[in-house]
């Protein structure tokens, strides 16, 4: 204990990393840390029994979240909540998610030892879920907190292996009423610190980035429907070829999204061919699209000018049309008050900072529903993330750590 009290931040950092790591770590570097499983259990169990060390009051709620409180001396008011998720993607990085909870604990362990009391409460937690990647549920733990998700959202659901989300909840001791939920009206605002995912600071050699809003997301499932036939023996013009129609549709995607503002992105990410024969024309084709800009009203123009120009294309060739919509996200704006606060910090430090949208979701947008909320970036090496080359420097992530240091004294002292 006493060796580990004479670490600087940067050496503290880089130890909980790879310590944090190590639940779920593989050989290739990567960590898998899936929602109820084994890994996850235990890091959360370890990063509780590191927060009573630390003197926070470490509990979880019943979705499986893990708070660690620093108790303030005024009895009345809400708390301040900072932290990120624990769970990864399948072979993931050690930063996602996980440098947010390292940064809250170590902001909150370096604020009670040099400061002592906060007036205001501050609480780190480690959020259960935010990937999605063991069960097709996204936000499960700041949806929990904020109301946003139920169990009635997830009575149905089971992993690849068959596990309902129910069965495996409560064999890793949840969902049985034993804790409570706080709810977002327990908290006062929301701060989330997290790598980039992007190259955008790295190229622009910016220490930190600020971002003002979480960009809206849009997914549809496009199916078309066309007739199978011989490959050689049927003409060119009297097929119903659905991936010729196909290839055209997403054509008309990109050549659209060009003509929209440059930060409008646009992806067709899967397909799903039937029959998929070499020597078989494909009778169904069925492809996704991802669709992500910070307006609203520009996706929702976006979709319409592509979605009219797809039924005049189907038809031209011979096929029908199914267009489902299963994700809508609407773009979140960040709290501009804690935006400043951070900005003003940044400027008095000579620290470069952007501001700038997030490009990709995060626990923040869940909260920035409720109560005021702010997410800020590190940078990531190349932009790599959801990898096992995922990487920040331990300087960067020091940076990151510093700032949310001042802006919770700042709030809370």
């Amino acid at each position: 204990m006493e060796e580990k009290k004479k670490l600087t931040l940067a050496q503290q950092t880089a130890e909980m990393v790879e310590w944090l790591a190590s639940f779920g770590g593989s050989e290739s570097g990567g960590v898998t840390r899936l929602l109820y499983s084994e890994s996850w259990k235990l890091a959360q169990e370890a990063l509780k029994a590191r927060m009573e060390e630390a003197s926070l009051h470490a509990y979880y709620d019943d979705a499986g979240n893990l708070f660690g409180r620093l108790e303030g001396s005024e009895k009345e008011g809400r708390a301040i909540l900072t932290g990120s998720h624990i769970d990864t993607v399948v072979n993931g990085g050690k930063y996602d998610g996980a440098y947010g909870i390292i940064a809250g604990f170590l902001a909150l362990k370096y604020l009670s030892e040099h400061y002592g009391r906060p007036k205001k409460t501050i609480e780190v937690v480690s959020l259960c879920e935010e990937e999605g990647s063991r069960f097709p549920m996204t936000y499960w733990g700041s949806g929990s907190i904020t109301g946003l998700r139920s169990l009635d959202d997830v009575y149905v659901l089971k992993d690849q292996e068959g596990t309902s989300f129910i069965e495996a909840m409560e064999k890793s001791g949840f969902g049985k009423g034993k804790y409570q939920l706080p709810g977002s009206a327990h908290f006062d605002c929301f701060i989330e610190l997290h790598i980039e995912q992007g190259e955008v600071l790295e190229r622009e050699n910016k220490s930190i980035g600020v971002v003002s809003h979480i960009v809206g997301q849009r997914r549809y499932n496009v199916t078309v429907n066309g007739e199978s036939n011989h490959a050689g023996t049927t003409p060119m013009k009297w097929r119903k070829d659905a991936m010729n129609t196909a290839s055209a549709l997403i054509q008309v995607l990109m050549e659209k999204s060009k003509r929209m503002p440059a930060d409008l992105v646009v992806t067709v990410g899967q397909m799903i061919v039937e029959p998929n024969i070499p020597n078989v024309i494909p009778n169904k084709v069925t492809f996704s699209i991802d669709i992500r800009h910070s307006d609203s009203d520009i996706i929702q123009s976006f979709c319409q000018e592509a979605f009219e120009s797809f039924e005049g294309l189907a038809r031209e060739r011979g096929t029908s049309l199914d267009i489902h919509k299963w994700m809508d996200e609407h773009p979140i704006k960040m709290c501009e008050n804690l935006n400043e606060l951070s900005t003003t910090i940044l400027q008095t430090e000579g620290t470069s900072f952007k501001e700038m949208t997030s490009g990709a979701g995060h626990d923040s947008q869940v909260f920035g529903q409720f109560i005021p909320t702010s997410l800020l970036f590190v940078p990531s090496h190349k932009g790599i993330s959801h990898s096992p080359h995922e990487f920040t420097k331990t300087e960067d992530l020091e940076k990151g750590i510093n700032l949310l240091i001042k802006i919770l004294h700042k709030l809370a002292y």
